[in-house]
């Protein structure tokens, strides 16, 4: 008895599965047979996760460090500021392009190591 309980109790969960699957919708498709399948609808997650997002923000970070420790400051806070006189793209390449409290600290933590 406790056999069939068991494989009962199993049913009922699968069952339960399917239909919180189902709160997200589901289609209906017609098989070659001519059985209509139910089948809940796939929920589409993004594929950029966290994790790579602040990898790359951290590889952008150390590129500004870099540049700002081989260039020197002075001469790359010009750079920057001749980037920002340009056109749209330009422009706005030099909003991301400035110089940050982080980047800077960087800069300072690389100088040593390119000298």
């Amino acid at each position: 008895m406790s056999d069939q309980y068991a494989e009962f109790q199993s049913r009922l969960r699968r069952l339960d599965r399917k239909t919180l699957n189902k709160g997200h919708g589901y289609t209906a498709k017609i098989r070659t047979d001519g059985l209509i399948v139910v089948e809940p609808r796939k929920v589409v997650r993004s594929r950029i996760s966290l994790r790579s997002l602040l990898l790359f923000l951290a590889a952008g970070l150390l590129f500004k460090g870099f540049l700002m420790a081989s260039l020197g400051f002075a001469s790359y806070d010009q750079r920057v500021s001749q980037l920002a006189e340009g056109s749209f793209v330009e422009r706005s390449g030099a909003f991301v392009m400035q110089s940050d409290p982080l980047s800077t600290r960087i800069a300072g933590q690389l100088l040593p190591l390119l000298r």
